[in-house]
């Protein structure tokens, strides 16, 4: 029988795993004002930089039919060592190139720690999911919350060169996950897969699909513009390299807050009002910061941009479906598929027409979310 109790130690494994991945994938957005100055970018080829990172989720489907299979705390285990290898040697990139390739390395170690994680929380939640995601999230925001700060400390310290001295965090981490972890149960069990399985559970949910696809490509525009690009924007308005810094933690800090609240409060009043509630406010938000610059109104923007996250993680899950990772795998395609294109035409408008004007037109665009919930409402 399945368990209904909200596993409180195995949970907060997982969100601690969480954490010591994300601590270094959150590197890159408060590195590229150095970045660029190094190299010389433009913004499109910053765009590309994170397009590449996004790369190994096309195959997110691929690595999910594979998640079924294994034992897939592993994953979770290792991969915080490889992405603090590749990301921790982002300043010693001499060329554009080397820096497509670590960036590429961190995708893939990106991916396979995410696909099979929150299917892990799913099962160790029992009848609290939106309280499982919310835990796991809040692992990976406070992660993005803390990395800028480490990262640009240490740049203060040693120079965008000595970066990689903080790499043995990630060594320590994987040694203190697989010390906690190496006898956990793997709680995902394999499923023999008959043919045409994946076929009629795409087509069974070909509706939340659409729904999550187009929530998602205007929630980005949003949540890509400020996370990515919000340092390199205040750089541009005057701002210094630290200053820029500590915002991108601000940011990331309140969305900490944002994804702890908003999947318990989604499993109260349910997933679409909750999604709706926090649409509304980043839209509305984002808008005052642009309008004011005010550090108190990036926090509140921060706390709602994030937060439906851990309930679309929700929704996901609570589809039920006899291949819950396979599932997941679809939606992180889907997500890190538009991200990507998202992020490339922010990039490609801030090159012609300044980001300025495109955090205006992302701020519009962000309204779409409205509409994608109207589509879930009536047609699932």
């Amino acid at each position: 029988m399945e368990n209904k109790k909200f596993d409180k130690t195995k949970v907060y494994t997982i969100s601690s795993a969480h954490f010591a991945h994300d601590i270094f994938s959150s590197f890159l957005a408060p590195l590229l004002p150095l970045i660029i100055q190094k190299l010389g970018l433009s913004l499109s080829l910053v765009a590309f930089l994170d397009i590449i990172r996004r790369t190994p989720a096309l195959f997110n489907p691929l690595l999910g039919l594979m998640a079924e299979k294994k034992d897939v705390k592993y994953f979770v285990i290792f991969t915080p060592s490889i992405t603090a290898i590749s990301m921790s040697l982002l300043g010693l990139a001499s060329s554009y190139w080397i820096l497509v390739f670590l960036l590429f390395v961190a995708g893939v170690s990106s991916a396979l720690f995410h696909i099979p994680s929150p299917t892990m929380i799913k099962k160790a939640s029992g009848e609290q999911t939106g309280r499982g995601m919310s835990a796991f999230m809040v692992g990976g925001e406070l992660a993005r919350t803390l990395g800028p700060i480490l990262v640009t400390s240490a740049v203060s310290w040693w120079g965008l060169e000595g970066v990689y001295k903080l790499m043995p965090i990630g060594f320590i981490s994987s040694f203190i996950l697989y010390i906690k972890l190496k006898n956990f149960p793997t709680t995902i069990k394999a499923k023999r897969l008959e043919k045409g399985d994946t076929k009629a559970l795409l087509k069974q949910h070909k509706n939340f699909f659409i729904f999550l696809a187009s929530f998602i490509l205007f929630n980005t525009a949003l949540k890509s513009s400020m996370s990515l690009y919000l340092p390199i924007y205040l750089v541009n308005n005057g701002a210094t390299i630290w200053y820029a810094g500590i915002s991108l933690s601000i940011l990331q800090l309140s969305g900490v807050a944002g994804v702890f609240f908003s999947g318990k409060v989604s499993d109260k009043i349910g997933r679409t009002k909750t999604i709706s509630v926090s649409s509304i406010g980043a839209v509305l938000f984002m808008g005052l910061f642009l309008y004011t610059q005010n550090i108190v109104v990036l926090a509140l923007l921060g706390f709602f941009i994030f937060a439906p996250a851990p309930v679309l993680m929700a929704m996901v899950q609570d589809t039920n479906s006899p291949m819950p990772t396979f599932m997941h795998s679809i939606y992180m395609g889907i997500n890190f598929g538009l991200s990507s294109l998202v992020v490339l035409f922010i990039g490609y408008l801030g090159d012609n027409i300044g980001l300025n004007q495109t955090f205006m037109i992302c701020n519009i665009l962000g309204l779409g979310t409205l509409g994608a919930l109207y589509f879930h409402k009536r047609y699932l």
